[in-house]
């Protein structure tokens, strides 16, 4: 983390550069902004074709958890088993840059999968119902997931033939070449990931848990606590949970063209915490209510929010996808060691609600203190206060950018490849945490999902 930086007409500037030996020496040359930064640019009409295939394998993957997900409390009535023993784990890049594109499209993505998602879980008890069998719920899940393996390969023909058209795009501010994959796997780059990256996860590793663990219970709590048929909850929960499939696109938007990420991660953090206290001291059917309606809210920034802030945070585009990866090995990992906590404290209490809570609520209050430290990041580091910056402060200071990206791999290179491969060591060290947990709940029968 670099603070050795002044301010010059209200825009912090970098204390001093790294010399061309330098980077050539280090090997991460600093990109040059181009005259023309769109470059050989994707035309407009290639870009929604790919976001309507990606949105069509969103929405069938969706609707397919969807299903799954309602069908807990059905799937634990039918076959008896308890919550120890359910276990359910669960691409624009290269053509849009950060502030440019990549959280619009991304969030109308998500948002189409929140359609999907809607309509599975809505309609899951409700099949399982007419059709007194709860098997055929899975039946559809299984159409769904072969019209997303369908929509995959139209997509991933389609990015061939485009890759070839359009060999390249760049970056509107930076002139960094955006790419969809890598000739070579850069192992030295993914272990010098910025510190900026880590703090995103570190939020994400706490707010998707607290996420993760309610929605997959959402519907059992509303079964409980309002008393309510599972086909009732199903409908409760899916209106609440999935209702402002609308709002998330709007969200992207804003994103892209105002920023202030760090400031929705702050509200993100806050209205869950928010959420999950309601649930844990106001089980009543009012609060359960305002906790459901809260968290509605706060749902709809999240992945939309994380999943562009770790593009915003890297140096460079072409190492994006691996970050992505480690963020979804660190969730699923995090997932396991919840899940199963979660379950041994329900199954212990009855399969109760009102204990399990106090989990819920440490790891979304974990969530709020991240987004605490974010915010004071944002004031003495101005690596991280790029995550706040508009579209046209972007633009206007993607000379900075690069500069920053050369002090990181060079003047403060030693200290920074330090911190990051602090933070992947202790990845490490939770996924094989969550591997012993999966084990010890497989040979003791502990398994949740």
């Amino acid at each position: 983390m670099d603070h050795d930086t002044k301010e010059k007409g209200g825009i912090a500037v970098s204390a001093a550069s790294a010399s061309d030996s330098e980077e050539y020496q280090s090997g991460i040359a600093t990109d040059e902004r181009p005259k023309d930064p769109t470059g050989n640019d994707v035309p407009l009409s290639w870009k929604l074709i790919s976001i309507l295939l990606v949105s069509m394998i969103g929405f069938g993957s969706h609707w397919s958890s969807g299903i799954t997900g309602a069908m807990k409390s059905t799937i634990k009535k039918q076959m008896k088993i308890n919550n120890k023993q359910l276990h359910n784990i669960k691409f624009f890049s290269s053509w849009f840059a950060p502030n440019h594109g990549f959280a619009s499209t991304l969030a109308l993505e998500l948002g189409i999968g929140k359609i999907g998602a809607f309509v599975g879980k809505s309609s899951a008890n409700i099949i399982a119902k007419n059709t007194g069998n709860f098997a055929n719920v899975y039946w559809v899940s299984v159409a769904m997931n072969l019209f997303c393996n369908l929509m995959t390969l139209g997509f991933y023909i389609f990015t061939r033939y485009a890759n070839k058209k359009f060999p390249s795009t760049a970056d509107p501010a930076t002139g960094e070449k955006l790419t969809e994959g890598n000739k070579k796997f850069e192992l030295r780059k993914v272990l010098e990931l910025p510190w900026t990256f880590w703090v995103v996860l570190a939020f994400s590793l706490f707010e998707t848990s607290t996420a993760g663990i309610f929605t997959s219970n959402a519907t059992e709590m509303a079964e409980q606590r309002l008393g309510i048929s599972s086909v009732k909850a199903g409908w409760y929960t899916a209106a609440i949970q999935y209702g402002g499939f609308f709002f998330v696109p709007l969200i992207g938007i804003f994103v892209d063209v105002w920023g202030n990420r760090i400031t929705l991660f702050a509200v993100t953090g806050f209205a869950i915490f928010t959420s999950m206290c309601i649930v844990n001291w106001a089980p009543s059917i009012v609060g359960t209510d305002a906790a459901f309606g809260i968290y509605a809210f706060a749902y709809c920034f999240g992945p939309t929010l994380i999943i562009d802030s770790i593009r915003t945070s890297m140096w460079h585009q072409s190492v994006f996808g691996s970050a992505y990866a480690l963020k979804i090995t660190m969730n699923n990992a995090m997932s396991i060691i919840v899940g199963i906590v979660a379950g041994v404290i329900q199954d212990d209490d009855d399969n109760s609600y009102d204990k399990v809570s106090i989990l819920y609520v440490a790891l979304s209050a974990a969530s709020a203190v991240v987004a605490l430290i974010m915010i004071a990041l944002s004031y003495y580091c101005i690596d991280f206060r790029i995550l706040q910056w508009t579209r046209k402060q972007r633009v206007a200071n993607g000379q900075l950018i690069n500069d920053r990206k050369a002090t990181f791999h060079n003047e403060n290179g030693d200290r920074n490849r330090k911190v990051s491969k602090y933070c992947f060591c202790a990845l490490i060290v939770l996924v094989i945490g969550s591997w012993i947990a999966y084990f010890w709940g497989v040979a003791t029968g502990n398994t949740h999902g």
